[in-house]
């Protein structure tokens, strides 16, 4: 059995060490670029220190957030791919997945999400607590989709775009790569590649 190890110990990555558990995984720890956190635990778990402790053949499970830095995850999982490591996918008991829902590695669904039929999700994306993935819609690799955020049917996101808390992007509608889309926003039209926004309807943030 491969031992497991969580890269990142903050909050993102104690919510997966929950769905790990809560699946029955054996999980060794973390690990975290903070050394005030080495020696810690977090939800029991140990944080056995730095990058340098993980051990060729070792399963992880990308635990960093998107917010503060949304291209760090991607990063990271990347650079730790070209080393030879894998990276596990993680979907809670408690989410729901149809039939015919693709996935690619290192997806994360977390408690309470739903995905749809036929919806396909790149690698490492990210749908969080309670976000609803419609029917048909299609997810670009690191892509997070937030807490309680609505794809409804056939919704196309592009490559490590952000949806929002809360947000609702509504049925055919394309959101281009690296794209934030905020809190509470609902998207009615086609978001371009890099753009923000907000409101409702969803239009371009001012700087």
């Amino acid at each position: 059995m491969s031992t497991i190890v969580i890269v990142g110990a903050g909050g993102h990555g104690k919510v997966l060490a929950d769905a790990l558990l809560a699946r029955g995984e054996a999980v060794a720890g973390f690990v975290d670029a903070d050394s005030r956190l080495h020696g810690q635990t977090v939800l029991g778990l140990p944080v056995l220190g730095g990058d340098d402790r993980i051990l060729p053949g070792w399963l992880l499970v990308n635990g960093i957030g998107s917010v503060a830095d949304p291209g760090l995850r991607m990063r990271v999982e990347r650079s730790f791919g070209q080393r030879g490591f894998c990276f596990l996918t993680v979907i809670h008991p408690a989410a729901s997945v149809a039939r015919g829902v693709s996935s690619g590695e290192g997806c994360q669904i977390m408690a309470g999400a739903v995905i749809q039929a036929d919806a396909t999700l790149g690698r490492g994306v990210i749908v969080n607590t309670r976000a609803s993935v419609d029917h048909d819609c299609r997810l670009g690799d690191f892509v997070h989709i937030a807490p309680g955020a609505t794809l409804s049917g056939g919704v196309d996101v592009g490559e490590a775009s952000h949806i929002g808390t809360g947000a609702v992007v509504v049925e055919g509608v394309r959101i281009g790569r690296g794209c934030l889309v905020a809190a509470g926003a609902v998207v009615v039209r086609e978001v371009p590649d890099g753009a923000r926004v907000a409101g409702l309807p969803a239009r371009a943030m001012t700087p």
